[in-house]
C-alpha cells in the first residue's frame, strides 16, 4: 500500500479540565445534538398543523427532557446487552461504569420509544404522531456525535486503499475508511434534510416516524461494510455485523409502518 495516507489528527478528547471535571468533544457533541433538537423544535411548534395538535414549547420542553434521559439511559442499557453481554454477565456492575464509556444507538432509540410511549399515554396523544414529531429532530445528534466518534480516534473503518483512507495511530498502521465521518454524513445530514423537507407539510400519521426508520435503518447497513466490526463480535450470520442485524429490523419495520400510514390516510 501507499504510505502517503492522510494521519488521523490525534485531537485530544478533552478540550479542558475544570477541577475534577473533563468537557469532553464527545460530551460537546451530545449538547450540539440537544440544543438543535430544542431549537428546531420549537421552530416545528410554531408551524400551523403542529400547532394545531396541541404543541407548544413549553410541552415539547418537558418531552425533550425525558427524551434526553431515554437516550443516555437506552443508549448505555443497549451497548451493554447487544455489545458487551458476556462483560455484564461476569460483572452486572459494568452496567453502570459509565467511565468506560460505551453507547448505542439502537438502545438509545429504544429508550426513546419507551419515553414517547409514556408521554402519549399521559397525554393521550397519538405516539404515531408523538414520533412524526420528534423525528426530524435527531439526524444532526447523531452526525454530531459520529463527529465526536471522529474527534476521538475510535469506531474507525475497515482497511481500504481508497485515496481519502486515513491512518488511525491505535488501529494500526494500515489505511481505513474514514467511517464515523460517512456516518455523520449520511445518518446526520442527508438523513436531516430529508426528514426536514418531507416534514414541511402535513403527512399521513406515522409516514414520518417511518421514514426516519428506512433512513437510519439503510445509512447505518450500507455503513456497516465499511466500519470494522466489534473485535469480539466479529461477523455474524450472512457476514453481517451486529450493527447491519440491529438496523435490518428497522429497515423492514420502516417499510411496513409508511404502508400503514398512508393506507390509514390520517394526516398530521
Amino acid at each position: 500500500m501507499q504510505s502517503d495516507y492522510l494521519v488521523h489528527p490525534n485531537i485530544d478528547p478533552i478540550i479542558v479540565s475544570i477541577g475534577p471535571f473533563d468537557l469532553r468533544w464527545y460530551g460537546l457533541m451530545y449538547l450540539v445534538g440537544f440544543l438543535f433538537a430544542w431549537w428546531w423544535g420549537n421552530r416545528q411548534c410554531r408551524m400551523p398543523h403542529h400547532a394545531a395538535q396541541g404543541w407548544t414549547e413549553k410541552r415539547f420542553s418537558d418531552l425533550l427532557f425525558w427524551a434526553f434521559m431515554g437516550v443516555i439511559l437506552g443508549g448505555r442499557v443497549g451497548y451493554v446487552l447487544f455489545y458487551q453481554f458476556e462483560r455484564f454477565i461476569d460483572n452486572p456492575l459494568y452496567l453502570f461504569d459509565i467511565t468506560s464509556g460505551g453507547m448505542s444507538f439502537h438502545g438509545g432509540l429504544l429508550g426513546v420509544l419507551t419515553v414517547l410511549w409514556i408521554f402519549s399515554v399521559k397525554s393521550k396523544q397519538s405516539f404515531l404522531a408523538i414520533g412524526d414529531f420528534v423525528a426530524p429532530l435527531v439526524p444532526v445528534g447523531l452526525g454530531a456525535g459520529r463527529i465526536g466518534n471522529f474527534i476521538n480516534g475510535e469506531l474507525w473503518g475497515r482497511v481500504t486503499d481508497v485515496p481519502w483512507a486515513m491512518i488511525f495511530p491505535a488501529a494500526g498502521p494500515e489505511p481505513r475508511h474514514p467511517s464515523q465521518l460517512y456516518q455523520a454524513g449520511l445518518e446526520g445530514l442527508a438523513l436531516f434534510i430529508i426528514l426536514a423537507f418531507y416534514s414541511r407539510k402535513p403527512r399521513p400519521t406515522g409516514a414520518i416516524g417511518g421514514l426516519f426508520l428506512i433512513g437510519y435503518g439503510l445509512a447505518r447497513f450500507i455503513v456497516e461494510y465499511a466500519r470494522q466490526p466489534d473485535q469480539h463480535l466479529g461477523l455474524l450470520l450472512f457476514g453481517w455485523s451486529m450493527g447491519q442485524w440491529l438496523s435490518a429490523p428497522m429497515i423492514v419495520g420502516g417499510v411496513l409502518l409508511m404502508v400503514f400510514a398512508y393506507k390509514r390516510g390520517s394526516k398530521v
